[in-house]
């Protein structure tokens, strides 16, 4: 089913976040939820050059690619009325435009037992997309994002602020992809980890 079929003539909708989403959704919205979307896998290998980045360092963001095991936890917001056209406005050119995703439609999963699950608008980044950066080691990502800044500013605070989400919201998930890129981006920096706080609002 098409992202327009199930937003046609709702007054009701819901929008996945994965990414920068977690914490700055920048739209108004009725609640949120957190939870996850089975069959994907979060991964820093789409490219910014605007965000968190340049047309010379392009940053590195998160997309989701498919893997049929893996989960990805973030916050599902629900908006009505007219909110839903306000956001789709404001998302189209934050996410599509500016950023290069497309829209999906997944099932998300709420973390409370007693919720059903809901259909939900996802943005993902694929690599048919021309500034798509794909696969890379952790300590390559590391690198690149400690050095790319953007109109939103550094890359290294959309990193920290990703981690610090999981950990706040979802202690007791492992995201390894995403906790050994922030181990390696303290290593490349020779910072300690607890400096963690005073990294995120110096930007």
């Amino acid at each position: 089913m098409k992202p327009q079929d199930i937003i046609k003539e709702k007054s009701n909708l819901w929008i996945f976040g994965y990414g920068s989403l977690v914490w700055k959704p920048d739209f108004k919205y009725k609640r949120s939820k957190v939870g996850y979307v089975k069959g994907y896998k979060r991964r820093f290998w789409h490219g910014d050059d605007f965000y968190r980045g340049d047309k010379q360092k392009p940053g590195r963001v998160v997309t989701l690619v498919e893997d049929h095991d893996a989960c990805t936890w973030g916050v599902a917001y629900e908006v009505t009325d007219s909110q839903i056209e306000e956001s789709l406005q404001y998302l189209n050119m934050r996410e599509a435009v500016l950023g290069g995703y497309v829209t999906e439609i997944v099932e998300f999963v709420p973390r409370e037992n007693d919720q059903a699950k809901l259909l939900a608008l996802v943005y993902i980044a694929t690599s048919d997309n021309p500034i798509y950066l794909g696969p890379a080691s952790e300590t390559e990502i590391a690198s690149q994002i400690a050095i790319c800044r953007g109109n939103t500013g550094h890359n290294m605070e959309y990193l920290l602020r990703l981690a610090e989400f999981m950990r706040l919201f979802c202690p007791e998930v492992e995201d390894d992809h995403l906790f050994s890129i922030e181990a390696a981006l303290f290593c490349e920096l020779k910072t300690d980890p607890t400096s963690r706080p005073m990294m995120l609002t110096s930007g």
